[in-house]
């Protein structure tokens, strides 16, 4: 920062009477506090929750204590040895100096200081990392990312044993390691550093942390506004073809606080990364508010990283594991460590909700810090409630405006619809707007693929990215979407898909029993607009509720349509034909289509096509509207995979040729189910006799619903006017009906 920045600042600071640089040299002063600590210790053996964490941490602790340290010479990717080895040494010392604090053992400060001057003494030999893959390779590890990491876990080891070292021990850490260490990831890696992206959150955050600890205001500057002349060129790209630096593009961590959320608290990048980058937001955000309250770093943006943690836990099943929008990693959940910390301070420093503590309570460890104490106690004296996820619409991008995604739940989670409507979502981002993914409890009914990658799993690419995660799990093709002429949205091409998202045409939740929501996609296609509504509805006829989909599409020209589904389970039943090949082949050369079989290619029997299947104990049948012409294409994927990169799962797939304005309508029917133990099989039949588009023009269109005992129920839907207070009328198969708002059910 300036120094004319400084000076208004302070004269800011001092005519409202805000102590802005007041900075304790009492440690510990980042994650823990000396008052904090005191009020752990006086607690111990009163609160079980935070006891058994105690317990559980220094069972782990003592056991790696007992190994001895060891600081090998780097060389492996994350699935490696010397890469697991520096990762679990941060880990370690961390919780080795949260022990220090609260029993005062000394063994836990020999330990970490032990083990900094192992680091220390080889950190100014080492070169930048042997395995050239990354963008910007680390030291320890092969990127700076995973560096970043080490620096913000081995921060708050530090200060917990800060006052045990010598001013010339102390010297020579910061001087031989921790400066350097935070030069080389920033004024070194520019590109890594100075742009808006997870990467440069851990980033800012382990350069700040660093300089919180050693009372650094060069170093704070830096993790707080990034370079200010960093050098790099406008449009470089990272290994995820992301952009590095954008024309008017700010950098730092107040940055990426502003610009990767929406005021709802959604992360561009999706769930899997926003539970990543919440660990530095929330970790360094809190060690801002002990050491400078005045910046107020959980009130910025309105509260937006405390709102972070309930969009978060929203964008999870009901077993807690995250929707894999994006690049996501199917079983990644709030189990996980980094949401043990964001429970706990949004817990701590946001209003106490009591639904946080039934997490807690199912997570089963908490932070060994006051804000985790008060979780535990809040456990104790029995203030938990149950976190209650309803359906709920967030909005992209930091003004909220550049779409969203939308979860859609019906009763206890009986049925959850996800759907994507957002902005690209940088360069982990995946080309599949208007995209859907459909659960049943815990269970995926339909799914999205996620991310083609086996994280440190060293055989496998060395746990990084694969190439399929590209040539597969982007692609349009490989989602619950529409895909036009065997090709991508914005032609697979980030610099065009980051300058557009789709809009929200209209979201209603207030009837619980028909739950809706429509958005519009004019530009992953140009000249093609996408207009897809999906409804989750409870009809007193069906035991269940469903999914009705409706995609409405106009084109300047004539395309070819493919409509993929994406089911999870054992096909039961069919009312088409369909052929086999005797040699399986690719359905097509490129844009994912390279990477799926066709199994079997067949033609409508019926206007209403069904297909069913068994899934987890339980029957579904997708039933759609179909044309004579049309093709029904069985895919399964792992053609051209002679790695086994690409799980072997399937999908039923509506193909659609010549053809310009048209509707693809569909019901996803979950019914019944099957228990292996008793052998019992109930309701294993559609419901549904007929699915049929009975209007369609540029204002309206109409669907109905045919259960088999001849009851027929009609959705009718305003294409043009999303108004809730317009009134429309339509006449439908001879009869006229009138309704006010976008949509209108009649069961």
């Amino acid at each position: 920062m300036s120094k004319i920045k400084i000076t208004a600042l302070l004269l800011l600071a001092a005519t409202i009477n805000i102590p802005l640089t007041v900075q304790s040299q009492e440690h510990p002063n980042l994650i823990m506090t000396k008052p904090g600590v005191e009020k752990v210790r006086k607690n111990l053996g009163q609160v079980p929750l935070f006891d058994a964490s105690v317990e559980s941490v220094k069972k782990q602790v003592d056991a790696e204590i007992s190994l001895g340290i060891d600081t090998p010479i780097p060389k492996d990717f994350s699935g490696g040895y010397t890469h697991q080895r520096h990762k679990q040494n941060f880990i370690i010392a961390q919780k080795s100096g949260a022990l220090y604090q609260i029993l005062e053992d000394e063994k836990y400060a020999k330990y970490i200081k032990d083990m900094l001057f192992q680091y220390e003494g080889m950190y100014k030999d080492l070169p930048a990392h042997p395995q050239k893959r990354s963008y910007a390779r680390g030291k320890l590890f092969w990127q700076c990312l995973n560096d970043s990491n080490w620096l913000v876990y081995m921060s708050q080891a530090y200060d917990a044993i800060y006052e045990t070292l010598s001013e010339q021990e102390r010297d020579k850490l910061e001087n031989n390691l921790f400066r350097p260490f935070a030069d080389y990831i920033s004024i070194e890696n520019p590109q890594f550093y100075n742009r808006v992206h997870n990467h440069s959150t851990w980033g800012n955050a382990a350069v700040g942390m660093i300089a919180l600890v050693m009372d650094d205001k060069e170093l704070l500057d830096r993790a707080l506004y990034g370079i200010e002349d960093d050098g790099l060129e406008i449009g470089g790209l990272d290994n995820d073809g992301g952009f590095i630096k954008v024309e008017g593009q700010k950098a730092g961590f107040l940055a990426n606080l502003e610009d990767p959320f929406s005021p709802d608290g959604y992360y561009t990048e999706g769930p899997y990364y926003q539970r990543y980058a919440m660990y530095p937001f929330l970790i360094f955000g809190l060690a801002m508010k002990n050491v400078k309250p005045e910046m107020k770093v959980f009130e910025h943006k309105d509260n937006v990283l405390l709102k972070g943690v309930n969009a978060l836990l929203n964008l999870s099943d009901a077993d807690g594991e995250f929707f894999p929008l994006n690049d996501g990693q199917k079983g990644m959940s709030y189990y996980t460590a980094s949401l043990v910390t964001a429970v706990d301070i949004a817990y701590q420093y946001g209003n106490k909700n009591p639904q946080l503590l039934s997490i807690a309570e199912k997570q089963n460890q908490v932070l060994l810090n006051e804000a985790g104490l008060a979780v535990a106690m809040g456990v104790r004296d029995g203030k938990a409630q149950a976190f209650a996820k309803k359906s709920i619409n967030l909005s992209d991008g930091p003004d909220g405006k550049q779409g969203g995604v939308a979860v859609l739940r019906h009763g206890n989670e009986d049925l959850t619809l996800v759907f994507k409507y957002a902005a690209q979502g940088l360069s982990h981002g995946h080309y599949d707007k208007l995209s859907f993914s459909l659960y049943e409890k815990g269970d995926e009914v339909l799914q999205d693929y996620g991310l083609a990658r086996f994280v440190n799993i060293g055989q496998k690419g060395g746990g990084n990215y694969l190439e399929e995660n590209k040539t597969w799990a982007k692609t349009t093709i490989a989602h619950n979407t529409l895909s036009q002429n065997e090709s991508m949205h914005f032609a697979g091409k980030y610099a065009i898909g980051s300058q557009h998202h789709s809009d929200l045409y209209v979201y209603d939740h207030s009837n619980k029993d028909v739950q809706v929501v429509s958005a519009t996609e004019s530009n992953a296609y140009p000249g093609t607009k996408m207009h897809r509504t999906m409804a989750v509805i409870k009809n007193k006829s069906f035991d269940k509720p469903f999914l009705l989909d409706i995609m409405k599409i106009n084109a300047e020209q004539k395309n070819q349509y493919d409509m993929p589904f994406y089911y999870l389970g054992q096909v039961l039943s069919k009312n088409f034909s369909y052929d086999s090949p005797n040699v399986l082949k690719p359905l097509g050369q490129n844009n994912g289509y390279q990477h799926l079989y066709l199994e079997g290619i067949g033609k409508p029997s019926t206007s209403s096509t069904q297909f069913a299947w068994l899934g987890n104990g339980k029957y579904y049948t997708l039933t759609s509207a179909t044309e004579g012409s049309d093709e029904l294409l069985l895919t399964r994927m792992g053609a051209n995979d002679p790695e086994f990169n690409i799980r072997r799962e399937a999908a039923l797939m509506i193909r659609r040729k010549d053809s310009d304005n048209t509707v693809f309508a569909s019901v996803i029917e979950p019914h019944g189910s099957y228990s292996p133990v008793s052998e019992l099989s109930v309701n294993s039949n559609s419901n549904i006799a007929e699915l049929k588009v009975v209007h369609d023009d540029v204002k309206y269109t109409a669907v109905t619903i045919k259960d088999v005992k001849g009851q027929t129920s009609l959705f009718l839907l305003s294409n043009l006017d999303a108004s809730p207070s317009t009134q429309h009328k339509l006449e439908v198969v001879g009869k006229k009906y009138s309704w006010t708002g976008a949509f209108h059910y009649i069961e």
